[in-house]
């Protein structure tokens, strides 16, 4: 295919530029690159299994749903809880993906019943995504909907911050943020970032970028790779956990590899897990299960705090 990037997660940062048009678009179009089904067949699956799992969940589980942090009609939560009304408990806050053009909280829930049962609380949150949502208010609507969730739940035992592909990078910048423009500091602990996009720029020149009109300008400002600091104190102690799948293309391996190796440059806490025998998709629907090793670890993690 012409591409030049390893087959594993090594690599450099300016080698997709070496690219083809074509192997570009290869590279970042996640359903190709998976064993299990086709392209088109895979991704139908995979919204059919997160529907599914978030229905389970609702029906499983005491809920609030649809609970607004902001005036825009996707600006909305839902939340699962623990029998632990006291609000105490850990919070899970889960973004998810869908290339910012697809999905919604909708099928965000499907992660919550082995979570819940452990005494967290699972937050699914609701944003615009284009062509109607920008990438800039994207990312405001995450920061505001987790500045929400600390102002709702003063006495948590910590917030965790959760997203699979683009929601790993709209969780990747909530890690940026600049609370004292918020009014709040949250108590992040820890963030797991499944199988995420940190730098934009590859993104300006594949389909990808046909639904988000993002210019290099809006890429550079949103891309984590960028956006780069040390942990202020409010964040000092946070966990943060990359993960991406054995399945995934060499360059969103790469980028998970080279994100997670910036973050602990910059002295972030920070590992990476290589998830095998999973692909794009499945490495967050599998979630839905207790015994699963990123459930387990995502457990271990707020068992620790």
């Amino acid at each position: 295919m012409g591409v030049k990037t390893g087959a594993g997660p090594g690599g450099s940062a300016g080698q997709w530029r070496d690219m083809s048009a074509q192997a570009l678009e290869d590279q970042y179009s996640p359903s190709r690159w998976s064993p299990r089904l086709d392209p088109d067949t895979i991704i139908e699956a995979h919204i059919a299994a997160a529907a599914a799992g978030t229905r389970r969940a609702r029906a499983s589980t005491q809920t609030s749903l649809h609970v607004p942090y902001g005036a825009g009609v996707r600006e909305q939560l839902d939340i699962y809880l623990p029998n632990d009304s006291s609000g105490t408990f850990p919070l899970l806050m889960y973004i998810h993906g869908g290339y910012w053009q697809c999905l919604s909280k909708d099928e965000a829930g499907f992660a919550a019943p082995p979570l819940v049962s452990r005494g967290v609380a699972v937050v699914a949150v609701g944003y615009n995504i284009a062509p109607a949502g920008h990438m800039d208010a994207m990312v405001q609507q995450v920061r505001r909907s987790l500045t929400f969730l600390a102002e709702r739940y003063t006495s948590t035992r910590g917030i965790y911050l959760c997203g699979h592909s683009a929601g790993a990078h709209l969780a990747a910048m909530v890690l940026s943020t600049d609370w004292t423009e918020y009014g709040v500091t949250p108590n992040i602990k820890g963030a797991v970032l499944v199988s995420g996009v940190y730098d934009l720029e590859p993104i300006l020149h594949t389909y990808v970028n046909d639904a988000l009109s993002m210019t290099r300008d809006v890429a550079q400002r949103n891309s984590p790779m960028l956006c780069l600091a040390p942990p202020v104190p409010a964040v000092a102690t946070c966990q943060v956990l990359v993960a991406v799948a054995q399945h995934d293309s060499p360059e969103f391996r790469r980028q998970s590899q080279e994100y997670s190796l910036a973050l602990r440059a910059a002295g972030w806490s920070v590992s990476l897990l290589d998830i095998a025998g999973v692909d794009h998709y499945d490495i967050i629907e599998k979630l839905s299960e207790e015994s699963y090793i990123l459930t387990q670890v995502i457990l271990n993690m707020i068992s620790r705090d």
